[in-house]
């Protein structure tokens, strides 16, 4: 049983993990794919680096900083997270773990395809949540656009509910086991009238749905609180000053919260939400 454990490596992760650490806990770091960090060349409006840092150093020494803590840093991809008998369940595409607290500091992955139609049918037959919408296609036939783990994830929950799952790949190749119907074709547009009901492909072939799920990359910290039923604002998770959602023993912080998207208050963040979850787990101990 992992006393804290904490979804995401940047400088909010890290720092929640520093601070949870030094209360003596025991903490385990997950995070999986390309940090905004690493995108940035040269950062030079942090404190402390006189002649700046690139984001990749910034990244990668905040990490072996972390494990050379005694933090467990592993480098998997979050799949699913359930709250059962107040422990949280956390499955991976490598393991499954069980935490008493969670802290979600892994940035707002969300992408957005760009495709001709998308952005005028979101909220008309396009949704970025399966778990949110997915009771509103019962019966129906939809698509999942997504080339990845993600995608597949989504899928497995739809299944029990929707008539048809057709998951479009737009170009790309799956590379993870998929026991689905998979379309490769580019993409050009999606159409529709008052919703979204066809996806037209560049040789102008297409495919009637009822609706679309988009599911690129890997999951984002909203999708994971959005799963357990965290009160969320335009794609923001509501945290309190504890940075404590609306669950109990979760908690978040950094870019998930919006706000100034930068690293000084992810840093500031992670500490207070590392503290908090520290604060939680010793509590409950006694």
């Amino acid at each position: 049983m992992i006393d804290v454990l904490i979804i995401g490596a940047g400088p909010a992760g890290i720092s929640a993990g520093i601070y949870a650490k030094r209360s003596n806990l025991n903490v385990t770091i997950i995070y999986y794919g390309e940090s905004n960090l690493e995108k940035a060349p040269k950062i030079d409006n942090y404190y402390g680096f006189e002649d700046g840092i690139s984001g990749v150093d910034l990244y990668k020494n905040g990490i072996e900083q972390a494990k050379k803590i005694g933090i467990d840093v592993l480098n998997e991809e979050v799949l699913h997270i359930e709250l059962n008998d107040n422990c949280f369940e956390i499955t991976t595409n490598i393991s499954s773990y069980k935490s008493k607290s969670v802290i979600i500091a892994s940035g707002n992955k969300k992408l957005k395809p760009d495709i001709d139609g998308i952005k005028d049918f979101e909220g008309k037959g396009i949704s970025y949540c399966a778990i949110c919408d997915g009771f509103f296609y019962k019966n129906k036939n939809i698509a999942i656009i997504g080339d990845g783990r993600f995608a597949i994830n989504e899928a497995d929950y739809l299944k029990n509910i929707v008539n048809s799952i057709t998951i479009l790949s737009n170009g790309k190749t799956i590379n993870s086991d998929c026991n689905y119907n998979v379309n490769n074709k580019k993409i050009k547009k999606v159409t529709g009238e008052n919703t979204v009901n066809k996806v037209v492909f560049d040789d102008d072939t297409f495919l009637s749905i009822d609706g679309i799920f988009i599911a690129l990359g890997e999951a984002g910290g909203v999708d994971f609180a959005k799963s357990l039923g965290v009160i969320t604002n335009n794609d923001n998770i509501i945290v309190n000053d504890k940075m404590e959602t609306n669950i109990k023993g979760l908690y978040s912080c950094g870019n998930t919260t919006g706000g100034l998207l930068q690293i000084c208050k992810a840093v500031y963040e992670g500490a207070v939400a590392g503290i908090s979850a520290a604060n939680f787990v010793k509590k409950n101990n006694s």
